[in-house]
């Protein structure tokens, strides 16, 4: 059987966007594992989400939107207690935006954080079956601050390995979810870092930012961070608007990002940067040689770069018929 299928799991939250003029804000649904489900489903891969929401307004929210785009939503788990996650991002002249911190107005512990494993366990036959054609499962470390979460991540990730599926991980270092989680507040950036930097060996692909690579690994040379991990994965590291570093099926090399003086927003360009690169996989079986790869990353720079060019992470994401024009035009 040909596996063809990708799962997504962790945070589906609302970002609350300042708008240029700093004065108001304008709320959008993100996340980083929500986002690059949403980027997949319009690249037209067939995906999944699992993951935990607050039964509220925005959550209803997300239902409308999965329901839009076809996304499995079978592993879906609705919180009746807490609320949906709502994190307040701040942009810069450039574009690019920081986390300020969370809306606690309704609550200080957040559905996301609660991601039940005994839920997870109330359909296994189906989930296994839903194992047995994904290729991909994609997860981010934000997941880990929970506990209740960690535990129902480890068991999908060991599920995973029992089906052969291959686990994509994105770094997505964002301590800010550390410093408020209450089963994570007290423990030291050392302690967080080293929890990671073992999390880490599950992946068979790894994507992470320059800066992570420095303080995860101490370089941001692919190839050496790929021997430092259990199942030597495939390692691509992004710097804005340098070349990606990548080390992709034993051959290593960069890829030129191209650019726009036209970005307004860089909410989820990393997230639609990793779905395009997914779909890519997938399309190519694996790219075989450095032309392929070359295809891969570059078709994967483009979708991060054209969500970039409106505000929100998953209204902006494009579906192929953009990217090629795109591409076949290079000019912004």
């Amino acid at each position: 059987m040909k596996k063809t299928k990708v799962v997504c799991i962790g945070e589906a939250l609302i970002d609350r966007i300042k708008n240029n003029s700093n004065q108001e804000f304008t709320d959008f649904l993100g996340g980083a594992p929500a986002n690059v489900v949403c980027a997949l489903r319009k690249l037209q891969i067939n995906s999944a989400f699992i993951g935990r929401i607050g039964n509220d307004e925005f959550g209803k929210k997300f239902i409308e939107k999965f329901k839009e785009l076809e996304v499995n939503t079978n592993f879906l788990q609705l919180d009746n207690n807490l609320p949906t996650r709502i994190v307040k991002v701040n942009r810069d002249s450039n574009g690019d935006r920081y986390f300020s911190g969370f809306d606690t107005s309704l609550n200080t512990v957040f559905a996301d954080e609660a991601l039940a494993i005994n839920e997870i366990k109330k359909d296994v036959e189906s989930l296994e079956k839903l194992f047995l054609e994904t290729k991909y499962i994609v997860c981010g470390t934000i997941i880990l601050s929970s506990l209740i979460s960690t535990e129902s991540i480890q068991f999908l990730l060991n599920l995973a390995n029992k089906f052969h599926v291959k686990i994509v991980i994105d770094l997505n270092w964002r301590e800010v979810f550390w410093d408020f989680a209450s089963d994570s507040s007290e423990t030291s950036k050392k302690e967080r870092v080293y929890l990671i930097r073992n999390f880490l060996n599950h992946a068979h692909i790894l994507k992470l930012a320059k800066e992570e690579a420095i303080l995860f690994f101490k370089t941001d040379n692919p190839l050496e961070i790929s021997k430092t991990m259990l199942n030597h994965p495939d390692v691509i590291i992004t710097d804005g608007a340098n070349p990606i570093k990548w080390f992709i099926n034993s051959m290593q090399g960069n890829t030129k990002v191209i650019n726009s003086s036209k970005i307004i927003d860089t909410t989820g360009a990393g997230d639609a940067f990793l779905a395009g690169l997914i779909s890519q996989l997938l399309s190519f079986d694996y790219p075989s040689n450095e032309s392929e790869i070359q295809n891969c990353v570059r078709f994967a720079g483009v979708c991060g770069l054209i969500t970039c060019l409106g505000e929100g992470a998953i209204e902006q994401q494009p579906d192929y018929s953009k990217v090629n024009e795109f591409l076949g035009s290079q000019i912004l």
